[in-house]
């Protein structure tokens, strides 16, 4: 069978100059402040991409150390080594990683990295066909996702997945032309394994906004809703959206009545509540389920909460 059109594309580039190679690995990850440094290896670097709209396969090699400051606004990336190790999300929820175990990139907002030394190779997915794969297979509308990295894929999960990267692999690099039927359903069964084999959360896409957010502190909002499940705090959401955490203060405020610590706290109060509606006394207990959403002190939080919805906790759980 002839194949008309084949719908890859790829880039290449190799070299041996550490400042070029720092300008276009900045460019290629819309990173900011990246150092490099040469090691006690020669350096030598080479990044090359293949694949289409959808899904894509990157390797990179890299003899040198590079620490900076990365954001994937539009694709998700999981990657793993063959060489070499280094620490992703640096001064958060910080992990460190060497050859063997895939690892998803943090996701909706910057995450400082270090590397050094790396034979890395990574699938990466645009935003809104892997969002469109996760509600199909979650059966809701699409909306962000956010993944765990710092989980570590189960052990059968992670032969599933190796095993699909195998396949995908041989599609997507093969030096014979692909048709796109083919290739759409390699980056298909590509990604509902990778969504099997990472954790992850589905946000819905109509999270209530209070009345009156607009702009910075709509986007604020959103975010809360995003990471309240992870140790983000207000100064956190005021570098997101680009405002001093006065500023952002003064125009929640002005907007919606209310500071931005009292509105994420609210959030992570409806999360727990959530949690607890679906849950029973056999299965969880308030204290685990508060102390996971950030509230050490139980007489307080209790206090809160029974201010927030009427009801104490506990006759939540077991309503």
């Amino acid at each position: 069978m002839t194949i008309d059109h084949d719908p890859r594309m790829t880039f290449e580039t190799s070299g041996d100059d550490l400042d070029d190679a720092q300008r276009m690995y900045e460019a290629a990850y819309e990173g900011s402040g990246f150092s490099t440094h040469t090691t006690d290896r020669m350096f030598q670097y080479r990044f090359r991409v293949v694949g289409d709209e959808t899904m894509s396969f990157r390797s990179s090699r890299f003899d040198a150390s590079v620490r900076g400051e990365v954001e994937l606004r539009d694709e998700y990336a999981v990657m793993w080594l063959a060489d070499g190790g280094g620490r992703v999300d640096i001064g958060r929820d910080e992990v460190s990683f060497g050859p063997g175990i895939p690892m998803m990139f943090p996701t909706g907002r910057p995450f400082e990295f270090e590397l050094a030394d790396v034979r890395q190779s990574l699938v990466q997915f645009e935003r809104t066909y892997l969002e469109g794969m996760a509600a199909e297979m979650h059966g809701v509308q699409p909306g962000p996702l956010v993944f765990d990295h710092a989980a570590t894929p189960a052990p059968d999960a992670l032969r599933s997945w190796n095993r699909q990267v195998q396949e995908a692999a041989s599609v997507v690099l093969a030096k014979a032309a692909v048709s796109p039927l083919v290739l759409a359903e390699t980056s298909r069964t590509t990604a509902m394994a990778l969504l099997r084999t990472f954790r992850h959360r589905l946000l819905a896409p109509d999270v209530a906004l209070p009345q009156g957010a607009t702009g910075r502190v709509r986007e604020a909002v959103e975010y809360m809703h995003a990471f309240a499940h992870t140790p983000v705090t207000t100064t956190d959401v005021a570098e997101h959206v680009g405002l001093s955490v006065r500023g952002l203060q003064q125009a929640f405020q002005r907007q919606v009545g209310i500071a931005p610590n009292s509105m994420l706290r609210g959030i992570r109060l409806d999360r727990i509540r959530e949690e607890l509606r679906h849950g029973t006394p056999r299965e969880l207990t308030v204290a685990s389920v508060a102390v996971k959403w950030g509230f050490a002190h139980l007489g307080r939080f209790s206090a809160a909460y029974a201010t927030r919805f009427g009801e104490y906790p506990r006759d939540t759980l077991q309503g």
